[in-house]
């Protein structure tokens, strides 16, 4: 079992759910809310841990929304770091940006900058989706990448999430979004377990539950074994992340928020 592995995919996914399990061949549509989840503003932040250790802390924050050949351009940013014991092992400094159609709900550029305990990985990507393709401008501006409808990537993916409709959903329906990943294309699939109300720092909270599918065997316990708690209101808001691991268990739970677009059941 690889601790750092762990921590950076716990880290990732409060960034972008990064548990994409199947090659993606013809996802079906997602019924999609009016009532938009997020705006200019928001702010959440989470801590992350390992067992009583704290592991990072990530934060994702919708900066603006600008126009862009007519559209409405919202620019997201998530930043993952490594906290406490973890700097001195495995330094993690992750940041990702989204520039994302909010109307089409579509990325049209994604910037992924990594570094996880010294391994680098740097993506600039730019999305047409008339085309429904990518290049990556810092690979090769001549290769290009075959996408599907909606393609979103690693990060646009936690906002698109937000969008579906859940009340379209029964308890063990799966929703499937395709995701472009470190140049390949990816399914991810979540399924939707029901409501429940848990405690949290800020109290009770009547929660939507998900479980991503992840990948079984080198870190997780099953494929199966992520849970992941949404506000049950307009905002979605992830409010507590929980997976179970080969060795140990990591936790990310939503310690501060800002912004919020709607009513909320967060006090």
């Amino acid at each position: 079992m690889n601790i750092k592995s762990a921590i950076v995919i716990l880290l990732a996914l409060t960034a972008g759910a990064q548990s994409s399990v199947q090659t993606a061949e013809n996802t079906p549509t997602n019924r999609i809310s009016s009532v938009k989840p997020f705006a200019t503003g928001e702010r959440l932040v989470y801590s992350i841990s390992y067992g009583l250790l704290t592991a990072g802390e990530a934060i994702l924050s919708v900066d603006d929304i600008q126009q862009r050949q007519g559209k409405n351009i919202a620019h997201m940013v998530g930043i993952g770091y490594s906290k406490g014991m973890f700097e001195w092992f495995f330094r993690v400094r992750d940041r990702y940006e989204t520039y994302y159609d909010i109307d089409n709900l579509e990325p049209i550029e994604f910037i992924r900058d990594v570094d996880e305990g010294g391994y680098i990985i740097k993506h600039h990507i730019l999305f047409d989706s008339k085309t429904n393709t990518a290049v990556d401008i810092l690979l090769d501006k001549n290769k290009i990448f075959q996408l599907e409808d909606r393609t979103q990537d690693i990060f646009s993916a936690f906002y698109y999430a937000r969008f579906i409709d859940i009340k379209s959903l029964t308890p063990g329906a799966v929703i499937q979004i395709p995701v472009f990943l470190d140049h390949e294309m990816f399914k991810f699939q979540i399924r939707y377990i029901g409501e429940e109300t848990i405690k949290t720092k800020f109290g009770k909270i009547n929660c939507l539950k998900f479980k991503p599918l992840v990948q079984q065997g080198r870190v997780f316990k099953d494929k199966d074994t992520m849970t992941i708690w949404v506000s049950n209101d307009d905002n979605k808001v992830p409010v507590l992340i929980k997976t179970e691991l080969l060795v140990g268990s990591l936790k990310a739970e939503l310690i501060q928020y800002e912004g919020l677009k709607n009513k909320s059941i967060l006090p």
